[in-house]
């Protein structure tokens, strides 16, 4: 009460703000005067203002308020925010261009996306829903769904493939310029393949970046298909060829398995399941 009056310097409107009568209000603060031994109002005409004493106690009893309302946020999260931790790549050419379809079936949750090449970390992240590209098992005690099939791709940009040689075998690739990611999935394939690239690969650190020089020309890119589909349907991406080997690795959705209920969290879920099913 003391707080409220102090914020609004008068009895009537505190006792609006915590729903309670003006007279109740203005005796307890009297009581807390009491019991303090201090004077923490002037009472005047206008309303009220705080004395010096009582200016500093606020300050102090401001503070110690915000530490109880921090503590009690937390013990009570708004199950309206989801935290999604993702790579920078699978962010900008899959999640962002989709997000819009899910505020549209989802307008009270909130996703909070975090962008990163860092490996989240449930306990002390704040994150609820992490997508990591590998193999399974993550971790103990984690919820795991495969999301889809890594799928590699070779690609370019339409204008390369109509003026660079013809590719009618994998060893063709050797004699192109190549667009290499910071997976290296070229230098694992050739080395498979028995074969070595015989101009100097161009690199980048994230697979966005290898796919955005393919299309403006430079190359010819490695990227998950599941990363491919809007390039590919916009025509700015054409396919060359395509990993279809068993035993892949894959990009899985990845949470805490908690028997708390969670319904935003499992609605994101679902929600991108269903969207890498249509991709």
């Amino acid at each position: 009460m003391f707080d409220a009056a102090a914020r609004h310097l008068n009895f009537r409107l505190a006792a609006e703000e915590i729903n309670l009568t003006q007279g109740a209000v203005a005796q307890q603060v009297r009581r807390l005067e009491a019991d303090l031994g201090v004077q923490l109002f002037d009472r005047e005409a206008r309303g009220l203002a705080l004395t010096g004493v009582g200016r500093e106690y606020h300050g102090s009893v401001r503070r110690a308020l915000a530490i109880v309302d921090e503590a009690t946020r937390k013990l009570q999260p708004d199950n309206t925010k989801v935290t999604l931790s993702v790579t920078p790549s699978f962010a900008s050419k899959w999640l962002v261009p989709r997000l819009h379809k899910f505020t549209e079936v989802y307008p009270d949750i909130d996703i909070q996306t975090v962008a990163s090449e860092r490996l989240a970390d449930f306990r002390s992240d704040g994150v609820e829903i992490a997508i990591r590209q590998g193999r399974p098992p993550f971790g103990e005690k984690l919820r795991v769904e495969l999301l889809a099939q890594v799928e590699l791709c070779a690609v370019c940009s339409p204008d390369y493939a109509d003026r660079a040689t013809p590719i009618r075998q994998f060893d063709d690739f050797a004699d192109h310029p190549l667009i290499r990611d910071s997976h290296n999935h070229w230098d694992r394939l050739f080395e498979a393949a028995g074969i070595k690239a015989r101009h100097r690969m161009m690199q980048f650190n994230q697979t966005a970046l290898a796919m955005d020089a393919a299309a403006n020309g430079q190359g010819i890119a490695l990227a998950p298909r599941l990363l491919l589909s809007a390039e590919l349907a916009e025509e700015k991406l054409v396919e060359l060829w395509r990993d279809t080997r068993p035993d892949q690795s894959g990009f899985y959705v990845v949470c805490p398995d908690r028997p708390k209920p969670n319904p935003s969290r499992d609605a994101v879920i679902d929600w991108m399941l269903s969207e890498a099913g249509k991709s």
